[in-house]
C-alpha cells in the first residue's frame, strides 16, 4: 500500500470530499440522536439547563436549613443517642447551631442567619432535609454525588445530561465546569467531571472564569484562514480513517471536539467578557466588594447565567477555599475545627452570588427553564468534633433545588430531633439525579449505555423522582 497521497487524492479529500464527509457526519449525528430518543423515554421537560452549585467539603445542615431546637436544650452534654463511626472518631458534646433561624417569604421557610441573601429567595427553594449518602470520605463522597458510583471511571451527571439531550449551543460544549481564583476540583480530581465510557465530547470543559486565557490555548496561534485550512485537511483525513475503521464513537468524538475547539476560540472569550453587563448587575452579584473570594465566585455565577442563555445544558460552579478549620483547597466547607469562623467565611463567599443568580434568572424569564441545584457530598454531625468543629455526616443532611419545575417554598423529609439521621422520607443521590433528569425530560431508567455487558445508567438500579417538590 502506498503511504503517500497523490495530488488528486489530496484535492478530493480536502474539497468536495470533505464537504461530503461533513454532510455524512451531520447525518450520522442526527441518526445517533434519533437512536437515543428511542432508547430514552422522553417526558415533557420543565428545565432546559442545570446549574449545579457544588458545596465541596460538606455544609452543616443544622447550621443552615434544618433548625433543631433540641440541640440548644442539650448543648454541652454527651449525645443522648448511639453514634456511628465518624471520619476521625473524636466525638464531643452536643453543639447547637451557631446561627439563629427565621422564617422567610410567604412560605415561611426556615433559613439560618448564615445565609441572609439565600433567605431572600426562600419562596423559590425546595429544601430536601432528608438527603443521605453512602460514604463519609471526601473522594468517595464526591464521586458518588457526581456519578452515582464511589470511584473513578463512571460518567458525571453533567456528561449523562449532555449525552442524553445534547446542547443547544453550537459553539460551547454541553457540559461546563467553572473555576475562578484559587478554586480547584474537589477531592477525586477532574475525573469527577469525566465522560467515563460515554463518547468523549460529553466530558466537561473547564473554564477559568477570571483568567486571561479561560481555556488553555483558546487564543489562536495562527491566522484564522490558515488554521481553518489545516483543520479541513485533518478533518478529511480523519473522516477517511473513520470510513475505513467503521463506526467508532471515540474517533467520532475526536473529530467533533476539533470542530468545537475551533468554534470555542471566538465563543469563550466573548462569554467571559462581562464588560457589557450593567454595574447594577455586577453589584447585585457582589462583584464590587473588596473580598476577592466572593468576587471570584460571583463571576462564576454571572457566567453560569450567560452559559444557560447560550443553551449550555449543564454548568457546575466551584467554591474557593478559605483555609479555615482544616478545610483544604479541594474541600472548602470542611471545618473539623473553628466551624463558626469557617462556615461564616464560606457563606460570605457564596450567599450573595447564588441569591443574585436566582433573582437574575427570574428577572430574565430563565428560572422557569433553569434548574439550580445546591448540594455537597454530605452534612455534618450535630455533636462537636473536638472543641469547635463538626465531623462528616452522611446519614441525614440538606440540599435544595430551585427553578425549572420545582415547587418553591417547600421542604421534603426530616432528620431526627437532633439532626443526626434522616427519619422521614429519606432520599438518596439516585433520587436526586432521577428528579433532575425527569425535569429535563428524560426517564432516568431509560437513559442507559451498554458497558461491560450491561446497560449502565446514572441512577444504577435505584432512584425515584421526588414528586412532592415538583410543580
Amino acid at each position: 500500500m502506498n503511504p503517500f497521497l497523490t495530488r488528486r487524492q489530496i484535492l478530493s479529500r480536502t474539497s468536495t470530499g470533505f464537504g461530503l464527509a461533513a454532510l455524512s457526519g451531520l447525518m450520522a449525528e442526527q441518526a445517533r440522536g434519533d437512536a437515543l430518543v428511542h432508547r430514552a423515554k422522553r417526558i415533557a421537560p420543565k428545565a432546559r439547563s442545570v446549574i449545579f452549585c457544588y458545596m465541596s467539603g460538606g455544609v452543616s445542615h443544622v447550621d443552615s436549613f434544618d433548625p433543631k431546637p433540641m440541640l440548644e436544650k442539650h448543648a454541652g452534654k454527651p449525645p443522648p443517642f448511639a453514634t456511628a463511626r465518624t471520619q476521625f472518631n473524636n466525638d464531643g458534646v452536643i453543639q447547637p447551631s451557631h446561627w439563629g433561624f427565621k422564617n422567610y417569604g410567604q412560605s415561611g421557610l426556615p433559613v439560618s442567619d448564615l445565609f441572609p441573601h439565600m433567605a431572600s429567595v426562600a419562596d423559590e427553594l425546595a429544601v430536601v432535609r432528608s438527603m443521605t449518602a453512602k460514604f463519609s470520605e471526601h473522594a468517595q463522597g464526591n464521586f458518588f454525588m457526581h456519578t452515582g458510583f464511589p470511584f473513578v471511571g463512571y460518567p458525571s451527571a453533567g456528561a449523562w445530561s449532555s449525552y442524553g439531550l445534547g446542547t443547544e449551543s453550537q459553539d460551547i460544549p454541553g457540559y461546563v465546569v467553572l473555576q475562578s481564583g484559587s478554586a480547584t476540583a474537589p477531592h477525586g480530581g477532574v475525573g469527577l467531571f469525566g465522560n467515563g465510557f460515554l463518547p468523549a465530547q460529553h466530558q466537561a470543559s473547564i473554564i477559568k472564569a477570571d483568567s486571561s486565557e479561560p481555556v488553555r490555548n483558546i487564543q489562536p496561534r495562527e491566522a484564522a484562514m490558515l488554521q481553518r485550512q489545516r483543520l479541513d485537511f485533518i478533518g478529511g483525513m480523519d473522516q477517511s480513517f473513520l470510513g475505513e475503521l467503521g463506526a467508532n464513537s471515540q474517533v467520532e468524538a475526536a473529530i467533533q471536539n476539533y470542530e468545537m475547539a475551533w468554534r470555542m476560540q471566538a465563543a469563550v472569550p466573548e462569554l467571559c467578557d462581562i464588560r457589557g453587563e450593567t454595574e447594577a448587575t455586577k453589584k447585585m452579584y457582589g462583584m464590587n466588594g473588596p473580598e476577592s473570594s466572593r468576587t471570584a465566585y460571583a463571576r462564576q455565577c454571572l457566567l453560569a447565567r450567560r452559559l444557560v442563555e447560550r443553551g449550555v445544558r449543564f454548568v457546575e460552579l466551584s467554591c474557593l477555599s478559605q483555609n479555615i478549620g482544616s478545610g483544604q483547597a479541594a474541600n472548602p466547607w470542611d471545618q473539623h475545627s473553628s466551624i463558626k469562623k469557617g462556615h461564616a467565611n464560606m457563606a460570605h463567599q457564596v450567599d450573595q452570588p447564588i441569591a443574585a443568580l436566582i433573582k437574575d434568572l427570574k428577572s430574565r424569564g430563565l428560572l422557569d427553564s433553569t434548574l439550580v441545584v445546591w448540594a455537597g457530598e454530605f452534612g455534618r454531625t450535630p455533636f462537636a468534633q473536638g472543641a469547635d468543629g463538626r465531623d462528616h455526616n452522611p446519614y441525614g443532611f440538606s440540599i435544595w433545588m430551585a427553578g425549572g419545575g420545582i415547587k418553591g417554598g417547600t421542604t421534603l423529609g426530616e432528620t431526627d430531633e437532633f439532626g443526626y439521621k434522616a427519619v422521614d422520607k429519606p432520599q438518596t443521590v439516585y433520587d436526586l439525579w432521577a428528579t433532575v433528569l425527569h425535569l429535563m425530560g428524560v426517564d432516568h431508567e431509560q437513559l442507559t449505555y451498554l458497558f461491560s455487558g450491561r446497560n449502565v445508567r446514572l441512577t444504577d438500579v435505584h432512584g425515584h423522582v421526588m414528586k412532592e417538590i415538583l410543580v
